[in-house]
């Protein structure tokens, strides 16, 4: 395995040390051939998302295919702007001269993917790497095995194969990859993993972007519109079976309103899936059984507001609300990327504050309001990788928007120019000419002391 990788790698570094991936010609035609390969081959990747999650037509359009072919349209038709260099000004006393930033590729990057959003979490770093004029070689999830194996097929047959490749295996594969020399590391996953790659990156001093989750809070206030916040709640958690890195995982809901909030939630859920969301076509499954074994213990804690009905033999967990859950309940310890919504009642918005600052810092933070001051309070009191007001788990796919999380939630931004400044050095730039060399610049300096102070500011 290891010589493959040896191999592997050489070639692609091979190929980004000829210079073929610097031009604007061939990162917009990659770009363009990503748009062709998730649009033509649409129905491949339906079929791998159905087999792996149970991902309705609808939800796999949005969140996966459609997203990564604007994300690649985004990006080519901003890629020259992006490419020029920044012109930058001249300090006086090293005139006549050119300064400027350009922004230079970082050369051969790894890119781990995970296995819920699996076609995303891969390509859209892809754009990214492509944007900046690197060569990458994808790591897809074995977790995700269908999603894996379309990607392993198609990705070969639309993109420049010398730049780009990808590698399919599970725990030792990956490992085998992390311990070559890379130029740039891309992760998507659990924090716990998270640590172990930054500690390879960290040995070859390898530059990471790592995009790990976390427990996002929402902050329901008692000015916000409850039938609006339920829903909106409900679809970010739900959404894929609440197996999403940006779903609310508990609800801090003012005391004053948690009845009627407790209401329009389940309102919401009976609304969206039904009385029996196992029948629901838009409804998703657990990823596998260990992950479903998993999220049902938690469902011992508290007490099941709504929901709770399972079905091993199908991976199903119905969409679930907690209440009265204990502080130190694992629920609302650990990220629980499944189906269950913990709702907790707060005596005060200062208390909810408190609690988010109690854990560490999420990937999102969701506040409902209608009151702007509350509104500020909240994000200027707290800390999250980013941010969205009366709304949940949608502002990823904002192109203009930096995502990716702080502290334990992640470390490094993407989308849009974002990922285009990941995958680059920004590299500072200063052109002079040999024909004007004045003396005063040099020793001794009791030589020209008062038009060279003058000159440079020294006092």
């Amino acid at each position: 395995m290891t010589a493959e990788i040896d191999s592997l790698l050489a070639a692609r570094r091979a190929c980004f040390q000829s210079g073929k991936t610097r031009s604007l010609e061939w990162r917009a035609g990659q770009l363009a051939a990503i748009r062709a390969m998730v649009t033509e081959r649409a129905e491949v990747f339906h079929d791998a998302l159905w087999k792996d999650l149970r991902r309705n037509k609808v939800d796999a359009a949005v969140a996966d295919l459609n997203a990564v072919a604007d994300e690649a349209d985004y990006a080519r038709r901003r890629l020259r702007k992006w490419m020029k260099p920044q012109r930058e000004r001249t300090p006086f006393f090293l005139m006549p001269g050119r300064t400027t930033v350009q922004f230079d590729p970082l050369g051969v990057g790894l890119i781990v993917g995970a296995w819920n959003y699996p076609i995303q979490l891969v390509l859209s770093p892809l754009i990214a790497a492509i944007s900046g004029g690197n060569c990458a070689v994808l790591k897809p999830s074995e977790v995700s095995p269908a999603s894996a194996a379309a990607l392993a097929e198609l990705v070969p047959h639309y993109l420049d194969r010398d730049a780009i490749s990808v590698v399919t295996g599970g725990v030792e594969e990956t490992t085998a990859l992390l311990e070559q020399r890379w130029d740039h590391i891309f992760f998507t996953g659990a924090p716990s993993i998270g640590k172990i790659v930054m500690a390879a990156a960290a040995k070859n001093l390898t530059p990471v972007v790592l995009e790990l989750g976390g427990k996002s809070p929402a902050i329901v206030d008692a000015s916000a519109d409850l039938a609006v916040a339920a829903r909106r709640i409900a679809h970010g958690r739900w959404l894929n079976a609440g197996q999403t890195c940006t779903a609310p995982d508990y609800v801090l809901v003012d005391k004053t309103v948690a009845p009627a909030f407790l209401d329009r939630l389940k309102a919401a859920a009976l609304d969206f899936y039904g009385p029996d969301p196992q029948k629901s076509p838009d409804f998703g499954r657990i990823v596998n059984a260990r992950h479903f074994d998993r999220v049902k213990k938690l469902l011992g804690a508290g007490t099941i507001h709504h929901g709770g009905q399972t079905d091993r033999d199908d991976l199903y967990i119905a969409p679930t609300i907690l209440t009265d859950v204990p502080p130190d309940a694992p629920v609302l310890q650990e990220e629980i990327f499944g189906p269950v919504l913990p709702v907790i009642a707060v005596e005060s918005i200062d208390a909810a504050i408190a609690q988010v600052n109690a854990r560490p810092h999420p990937l999102g933070l969701y506040v409902f309001a209608n009151d702007g001051a509350v509104v500020e309070r909240i994000l200027a009191a707290t800390a999250s990788g980013d941010a969205a007001i009366n709304d949940c788990a949608v502002q990823p796919i904002i192109r203009e928007l930096p995502f990716g999380g702080v502290g334990n939630s992640g470390m490094g931004k993407y989308h849009g120019e974002w990922g285009f400044r990941a995958y680059t050095n920004a590299r500072g730039v200063l052109r002079r000419g040999a024909g004007l060399d004045p003396a005063l610049r040099y020793p001794p300096y009791s030589r020209y002391s008062r038009l060279r102070n003058w000159i440079m500011g020294i006092r």
